[in-house]
């Protein structure tokens, strides 16, 4: 992809106790890659606190959001997930992206939550280990894959230690980087290969 191609936009979503780390990879890529991040909260005229503290003024309400405007949802961890239904407004939303054909990409806690919603019975998927999902009472535990990341059609899932993983799966499920060029910049974040940083650069060249 190049630089500056107008793309519909990625949505991140945004809530109080996000796990900042999670989606610094994609985030980063998708933003040089063409597509503009923009934030979705659950109500846009009050700042999120991150888990790091780091304060986020939304740009967009959730109820707004229509999958029509999007390329990509991204929902991140956070401790809400696992301490009631306040987030799942936003495993609502990813129901209806992925009815509309639209991606949408959750890490670590949002799994569960995406689990809670039933989106995962029938998927393949991946996060923590297959305990933390069972106990959300989900039917999905068989589609369950050992994997750093796993994408099925339109879901992207990963778990929790897996940021660079679950980047890799964004960025080549909307052609940011793809083939060899996807894995030299795999190998590069994640095995800190050198030799990868000049395969990334002839590439760009």
């Amino acid at each position: 992809m190049t630089a500056g191609r107008t793309e519909k936009p990625v949505h991140l979503a945004v809530y109080d106790t996000l796990a900042d780390w999670e989606s610094g990879h994609a985030t980063a890529h998708l933003a040089r890659g063409g597509y503009g991040i923009r934030t979705v909260a659950l109500d846009a005229g009050r700042a999120v606190t991150t888990i790091g503290g780091v304060r986020i003024q939304p740009d967009l309400a959730l109820d707004d959001l229509r999958p029509e405007d999007s390329s990509l949802l991204i929902l991140t961890g956070a401790d809400l997930w696992d301490a009631g239904d306040d987030l799942a407004p936003f495993a609502r939303k990813a129901r209806a992206f992925l009815g509309a054909g639209v991606p949408v990409a959750a890490i670590c806690g949002a799994t569960a939550g995406l689990a809670r919603e039933g989106l995962l019975d029938d998927r393949a998927h991946t996060s923590a280990v297959p305990m933390y999902l069972d106990a959300t009472g989900y039917k999905g535990g068989e589609h369950y894959v050992d994997a750093d990341a796993v994408t099925d059609g339109g879901l992207i899932t990963a778990g929790p230690t897996e940021p660079v993983a679950f980047a890799r799966e964004v960025l080549g499920g909307l052609g940011v980087f793809e083939g060899e060029l996807l894995d030299a910049w795999y190998r590069l974040f994640h095995d800190s290969d050198v030799t990868a940083y000049e395969a990334l650069q002839g590439a760009q060249e």
